[in-house]
C-alpha cells in the first residue's frame, strides 16, 4: 500500500559517508594509492566514523536484480501491420546496444560520466567534491556515475511496478543514505554486469523527455528515426535532455535544449569523440532545424475511427483471466508488458464502416441521433469492423459530439445498456417454429386479438394474467389480416401473425433457441438469466447490443454455428514468446443446419419482397431483417451474406428519442423505421465492404420445412415498398413497422395507437397516411 511516511532507517553523517565511500572504492578494486591519499587527511577525526560506517556498510543491501523494463504495448489490425494504438506507463522501446548509434553512446558517457570505462561503479574524483558540499550543507551532488544513475532508475522502476510510493520517494530522496545505497549497489552491479550491459541498461531505462523513456523512443519522437541512425548533433540533443527532462525537452524549451546540446557537443569534442569540424558544424545548427517530431500518442484516443474497437480490445484484456490472475495484473501487462496484440479488425472494412456511419448521420447533426455499424465473420466470430458516428473521447472534458460509450457492445465492455432490437428478434421465433415441425407456408391467423398470459405455454408454470391484455397491432393500421403464411408474416413482419405463431410454441423453448443462436441481453445483471420470458419478447422488448445481434445472425449465415465475438488472435510478449489468448468459442450444434438455412431462405425474401428491399445487395445473395423498437426510438437492420454478418443501429443512446415527425441529416420523415435509414446504410456499407469478394450462395433450405414445391414460387402479394414490421405491443412492445404500447409506437413502417399517422409505408396500404392514419385511429383504436 502506498504511504507518505518517511522511512526510519540508519542515517549517516558526512564523515561516515566519506569513510563509507572510501571503503566502497577499496572494495571496488580501483582505489589504490589515490584512495589512501584521500583517506589520510580525514584519519584524525574519522576513526569512530569509520567504525560506524563499516557497520552501516554491512547493513546496506548487497545486490540488485534489474527487472523487466516497462515497455509500450501495441495493438494491430488483422494485417499485422496497421498499428491502431499504443499503451504504456512509460513510453519505451527496448533495444540492444549494437542498435544504438556510437554517437549516442559516446554523448552519454561524455556528459554524464567521462570515467565510465575505468571506474568500478563509484567515481573517486567526485567523492571529495560531494563530501565538501555536504559538510557545508550544500545540496548533495557529484559522484553519481552512470552505474549509480542506472541503479537509481532501476530502484524507481521497481517501485513503480510494485505501486510502492514510499519506494519511489526513497529512490529519489536527496540524502546521504541514498548515495551510500546507490554506491554499494553500483559496485555490486559492476561485478555482475559488463560495462556494455550497464550502458545498454542505462540508455533503455533513462528518461529523455516528457513521457519519453529510453533512447529508441526518444530518437523516434524527436527525429522520426531509429537510434542506430542518430548523428552527432541528434545524439547530443537527446543526451542533454536526461539531466532535467522537463526543462531540456527540445519540443517544450528549444532555447534551453539548444544550450544544453551545445554543452554536450563541447564535452564530446574535448574528450575526442568528435572532430573540431563536427563540433563546429553541429553547434551552428539551430535545434529547430534538426527536429522531425513524431507526436507521442497513447491509448485508443489515437486510434481514430477504430478507437471503439481498440477500447473493446483493452476491456477484453483487462477483464479476461487468461491475461492475469487479477485486474491489476492484467492492467500492468497491457501498460507495461511490451505486448504486440494482433486483432481481427479488417482495415478496409473498418474504413467503409466509418464512412457510412458518419454519412448516415453526421456527428454534429442537429437531431442528436447516433448510430453504429459492426460486422462479424460467420463461422469464426471474428469482429471485422466496429464504427459509430460519434468520435471517441475518454477525457474528463470531452469535445462536443464525442463519447467514450461504445454503442456496439454490451454494458461490461462499452458502458452501453444496449437497445431494444424490435422485430429483428422475430427470426429466433421462426427458428423455433421450424424446429417444432411447422413450415414457412403453413397458414397462421394474422387477425388482431387481445392476449392473456394464459394463452401461452410457460412450460408448465402458472403465470397470472396481466391486468391489461396484450394486444399487438400492425403498422399499416390494418390489424386484421386474416390467414397468411408464416413466410409472408416474416417478410412483411406482421406482428399479429407472429403473436399467433408464438402461442403455438412453448416460451421456454423459444428462449432456449434464441440463446443457443446467440441472443444475449446487453445489461450485465441480465446475462445469467438470459432471455426474459414474456409474450412480448417476440417483438424484441429486451435490450441487446449490435455486436451480439450481428453474432447471432451469423449463426444463420454459417448454417447453424454460433461463435462468440472474437477480437484478439495473437499476443506476443516483449521477449518474443506468444502468450495465451482467449480461445475462439464456437458451437457447431447451435442450430440444426436445415433450420438455419430455412430461416435464411425466409430472410432472403425480406430483401426481395419485404421490408428489406432497400438493403438488397448488388449482384450477390443476401438476407436480413428490419427492426424498430417501441415508439420508433431505435431502428435496426440486421443482415448477412455467407461471408459477413452486419448490424446497423440508429437511435439515441442517452435519451431514447422518438423519431416521429423528425428530421435526420436534413431529411424529414413522419416515421423513421429500420427500412428508412438503417437498411440503405447497411446496403451502402456492405456493397463497399464486399467489393471484389466473390458472390457466394447460401446453403439450400429444407424444402419440407418450406412445404412448397422446390423451387417454391415467390408470393406476389403487394405489401408495400418497405413491407412492414407491423406493430407493437403493450408498454414493452414494439414492432419493426408499427407502434407499440399504450403510448403508440414505432415500427419499420407504421405508427401506433396514439401515434397519429399510420402510413408512410411505401407503395402499399396507407402510403399517403396523413388523413387515413387519423381516420383509422378513430375507427380502430388499436395498439398499432
Amino acid at each position: 500500500m502506498a504511504s507518505s511516511v518517511r522511512p526510519r532507517g540508519r542515517q549517516i553523517n558526512a564523515y561516515q559517508l566519506i569513510a563509507l565511500l572510501l571503503a566502497f572504492v577499496l572494495v571496488s578494486g580501483v582505489g589504490g594509492v589515490l584512495a589512501a591519499g584521500l583517506f589520510i587527511p580525514l584519519a584524525a577525526g574519522a576513526n569512530t566514523a569509520t567504525d560506524s560506517a563499516l557497520e552501516v556498510f554491512d547493513e546496506l543491501p548487497e545486490d540488485l536484480e534489474p527487472g523487466p523494463l516497462a515497455e509500450m504495448s501495441r495493438i494491430y489490425a488483422n494485417d499485422g501491420k496497421t498499428e491502431l494504438a499504443t499503451f504504456y506507463t512509460e513510453n519505451r522501446i527496448v533495444v540492444p546496444l549494437d542498435e544504438i548509434s556510437p554517437y549516442m553512446q559516446d554523448a552519454v558517457v561524455a556528459i554524464e560520466d567521462k570515467r565510465f570505462w575505468e571506474h568500478g561503479g563509484v567515481d573517486i574524483e567526485g567523492i571529495p567534491r560531494a563530501a565538501v558540499n555536504n559538510l557545508l550543507d550544500k545540496p548533495t551532488q557529484g559522484a553519481s556515475t552512470l552505474t549509480q544513475q542506472y541503479v537509481k532508475n532501476v530502484l524507481i522502476e521497481q517501485a513503480v511496478r510494485d505501486d510502492d510510493e514510499l519506494g519511489i520517494w526513497a529512490a529519489k530522496e536527496d540524502s546521504l543514505s541514498r548515495k551510500a545505497r546507490e554506491a554499494k549497489l553500483a559496485i555490486s552491479i559492476e561485478k555482475r554486469m559488463s560495462k556494455e550491459e550497464i550502458l545498454q541498461g542505462y540508455l533503455n531505462i533513462a528518461q529523455f523527455g516528457t513521457s519519453v523513456y529510453g533512447v529508441e523512443t526518444a530518437s523516434q519522437h524527436y527525429f522520426s528515426k531509429s537510434s542506430k541512425d542518430l548523428n552527432a548533433v541528434e545524439a547530443a540533443t537527446i543526451a542533454g535532455v536526461t539531466k532535467a527532462p522537463g526543462s531540456y525537452d527540445p519540443t517544450r524549451n528549444p532555447e534551453k535544449a539548444q544550450s544544453r546540446r551545445n554543452t554536450v557537443l563541447n564535452t564530446m569534442y574535448q574528450q575526442g569523440f568528435i572532430t573540431k569540424d563536427e563540433y563546429d558544424e553541429s553547434r551552428a545548427l539551430p535545434i529547430a532545424d534538426t527536429l522531425k517530431v513524431k507526436p507521442v500518442e497513447v491509448g485508443c484516443q489515437a486510434a481514430g475511427g477504430a478507437a471503439f474497437f481498440c477500447d473493446y480490445v483493452t476491456k477484453v484484456i483487462i477483464s479476461d483471466p487468461t491475461f492475469g490472475e487479477t485486474q491489476d495484473d492484467r492492467t500492468a501487462l497491457l501498460y507495461r508488458g511490451g505486448l504486440n496484440i494482433y486483432t481481427t479488425l479488417d482495415p478496409a472494412m473498418q474504413k467503409a464502416a466509418e464512412k457510412q456511419a458518419k454519412k448516415a448521420v453526421p456527428p454534429d447533426d442537429p437531431s442528436k441521433i447516433e448510430d453504429a455499424i459492426v460486422s462479424v465473420e460467420p463461422g469464426t466470430g471474428k469482429i471485422l469492423a466496429m464504427a459509430q458516428n460519434r468520435g471517441y473521447d475518454a477525457t474528463e472534458e470531452p469535445e462536443p459530439n464525442t463519447t467514450a460509450v461504445n454503442y456496439s457492445v454490451d454494458q461490461a465492455h462499452g458502458s452501453s445498456n444496449g437497445f431494444s432490437p424490435g422485430s429483428s428478434w422475430k427470426p429466433f421465433v421462426l427458428a423455433e417454429w421450424l424446429k417444432q415441425g411447422h413450415s414457412l407456408y403453413e397458414r397462421v391467423n394474422a387477425n388482431s386479438r387481445a392476449w392473456n398470459n394464459s394463452d401461452f405455454d410457460f412450460c408448465g408454470a402458472h403465470v397470472p394474467n396481466e391486468a391489461t391484455p396484450w394486444q399487438p397491432g400492425n403498422s399499416d393500421g390494418i390489424d386484421s389480416k386474416g390467414s397468411i403464411t408464416a413466410l409472408e408474416a416474416t417478410y412483411n413482419s406482421i406482428n399479429t401473425a407472429y403473436a399467433d405463431m408464438e402461442s403455438k410454441l412453448r416460451l421456454c423453448d423459444i428462449k432456449s433457441t434464441a440463446e443457443s443462436i446467440g441472443y444475449q441481453p446487453s445489461i450485465t445483471d441480465q446475462k445469467e438469466s438470459g432471455v426474459t420470458m414474456v409474450p412480448s419478447m417476440v417483438l424484441g422488448t429486451q435490450n441487446s447490443s449490435p455486436l451480439q445481434m450481428a453474432a447471432a445472425y451469423a449463426t444463420f449465415a454459417s448454417g447453424g454455428t454460433y461463435c462468440q465475438p472474437l477480437a484478439i488472435t495473437k499476443v506476443v510478449g516483449s521477449s518474443g514468446d506468444e502468450l495465451d489468448v482467449p480461445a475462439a468459442k464456437c458451437d457447431k450444434n447451435a442450430l440444426d443446419p436445415e433450420v438455419a438455412n430455412t430461416v435464411t431462405y425466409a430472410l432472403t425474401n425480406v430483401m426481395t419482397q419485404g421490408s428489406g428491399k432497400a438493403a438488397q445487395l448488388d449482384g450477390r445473395p443476401s438476407a436480413g431483417k428490419t427492426g424498430t423498437s417501441q415508439l420508433n426510438r431505435h431502428t435496426w437492420f440486421l443482415g448477412f451474406t455467407p461471408q459477413v454478418s452486419t448490424a446497423v443501429w440508429i437511435g439515441n443512446a442517452e435519451n431514447d428519442v422518438e423519431m416521429r415527425d423528425f428530421t435526420i441529416n436534413g431529411e424529414f420523415q413522419r416515421w423513421w423505421f429500420g427500412s428508412t435509414l438503417a437498411a440503405p446504410t447497411w446496403k451502402a456499407y456492405m456493397d463497399s465492404a464486399l467489393k471484389g469478394e466473390p458472390a457466394k450462395e447460401f446453403g439450400a433450405p429444407d424444402w419440407n420445412k418450406v412445404n412448397a414445391p422446390a423451387p417454391p414460387p415467390r408470393p406476389t402479394a403487394d405489401s408495400g415498398d418497405d413491407g412492414g414490421d407491423s406493430g407493437g405491443g403493450d408498454d414493452d412492445g414494439g414492432g419493426d413497422d408499427g407502434g407499440g404500447g399504450d403510448d403508440g409506437g414505432g415500427g419499420d413502417n407504421g405508427g401506433g395507437r396514439d401515434g397519429g399517422d399510420r402510413g408512410d409505408r411505401g407503395n402499399g396500404v396507407g402510403r399517403d397516411a396523413g388523413d387515413l392514419g387519423g381516420l383509422l385511429d378513430d375507427l380502430v383504436g388499436g395498439n398499432g
